[in-house]
């Protein structure tokens, strides 16, 4: 006996009476972290099975939690947390989670009609997220205009509050009344039409009304493989984006000491500043690096083979300055140098060439010992502690390793 889907006709209705037909344990509770799990299969649900790119609904079967439910074509099968007894039941779907899904399944179906009715670009794929939902375009790169343009017409659609209806027929009915696209399928079919805009088989949950959208915010476009892949919210995740972009500018707008219409400029100008700063950077580094090498030098004896071992742990330096402190200092004959930065857990080994010592030997004596990864050459090895505090400890063993 299949089971007879209720949201095909009244996506709004939120509870049921039905007959259970069974109830099985899906998996022991020794086997799941959470407890067993029951499979119970109704005469007729609201509860609507993960399929076509929309998850499933949530909701409660009697004290029951529906944690799950599946689409076996003909028989749905609601995962439950307890069992349920073969007989009447009443159930419920969890209204928030479901009228979500049908604001951003109900906006899919608008944005795709008008991207391909418009701008040729055919909709592949649909998923619907947590946070964010997607659609896959085929054709060329939907640009700025483009995507700035389909918002504004599904949302002009959206303001006219337009009637949405479900509709029945064969493939070859839905084929002449203009179907957006094509579906290989016997037998009836159902549909969904937006009015003057759109007709799209689909088993899904969705609104009567685009008026019911509220509004549609298209978040972002990025190619996936061949297509494009389009970001978009609707409704209350709209609503919710909208809210926290305009905090977002506000407290950035406060940061930067500027209104929000000149939040570009200032940014821009930040951008400038950061550019030219690290070009100064890069070429203060080598100058402060060779003058800390000279008083490093100066400061260290040779010990009684003529080799004048240097160990420093430095404290919150830049990315390279461990490497163009270490060449300074291995520039010079019988030197070796054993550097490493505190916060990071960066090290660097390096000697002159005529030091008879393999630093990449070293290195790999250190992290055999201390959790970390690195590798280079004879004079010139550097790595990456996994805890920065064991640096110093690092840096100790390194200078009474013998390679």
């Amino acid at each position: 006996m299949a089971t007879r889907r209720l949201y095909y006709d009244d996506s709004f209705q939120d509870n049921f009476s039905a007959q259970v037909l069974s109830c099985e344990v899906l998996e022991e509770a020794e086997d799941s972290p959470s407890g067993p799990r029951w499979g119970v299969v109704l005469d007729q649900t609201l509860l609507y099975p993960s399929s076509g790119g929309q998850p499933n609904d949530l909701g409660k079967l009697a004290e029951a939690n529906v944690l799950d439910v599946l689409d076996g074509e003909e028989r749905i099968v609601h995962v439950v947390d307890r069992p349920v007894p073969v007989g009447r039941v009443d159930g419920c779907i969890h209204w928030p989670r479901r009228f979500d899904h049908m604001q951003q399944h109900t906006g899919q179906h608008l944005l795709s009609a008008i991207f391909q009715e418009r701008f040729g670009l055919m909709t592949v794929s649909f998923h619907l997220g947590e946070a964010v939902s997607t659609i896959d375009l085929r054709g060329p790169q939907p640009s700025p205009l483009i995507l700035e343009g389909a918002a504004r017409a599904a949302n002009a659609v959206v303001f006219e509050d337009r009637e949405i209806t479900v509709r029945y027929g064969t493939a070859e009915q839905f084929a002449e009344l203009g179907v957006r696209k094509e579906v290989d399928r016997m037998g009836i079919l159902r549909a969904i039409e937006i009015a003057g805009i759109d007709l799209q088989p689909c088993g899904g949950t969705h609104l009567r009304r685009t008026g019911q959208l509220g509004m549609i915010l298209l978040r972002g476009c990025n190619k996936i493989r061949q297509d494009w892949r389009v970001e978009f919210v609707c409704g209350g995740r709209a609503d919710a984006a909208a809210r926290g972009d305009a905090e977002l500018i506000g407290q950035m707008s406060g940061q930067l000491k500027c209104g929000p219409q000149d939040l570009s400029s200032a940014v821009e100008r930040l951008l400038r500043e950061r550019d030219a700063s690290a070009k100064r950077l890069k070429v203060l580094i080598p100058k402060v690096a060779q003058a800390e090498a000279a008083a490093l030098l100066n400061s260290t004896a040779a010990d009684a083979n003529g080799i004048r071992a240097i160990a420093q742990l430095l404290e919150n330096v830049e990315s390279d300055y461990l490497q163009q402190l270490a060449t300074a200092l291995s520039g010079s004959e019988n030197v070796v140098a054993f550097l490493a930065d505190k916060q990071t857990g960066s090290i660097v080994f390096a000697k002159h060439g005529k030091v008879g010592k393999d630093m990449n030997a070293l290195l790999k004596q250190v992290l055999t010992q201390f959790a970390g990864k690195g590798g280079g050459t004879r004079d010139f090895a550097r790595g990456s502690l996994s805890d920065p505090s064991k640096a110093a400890a690092a840096l100790e063993l390194a200078g009474s390793l013998d390679d």
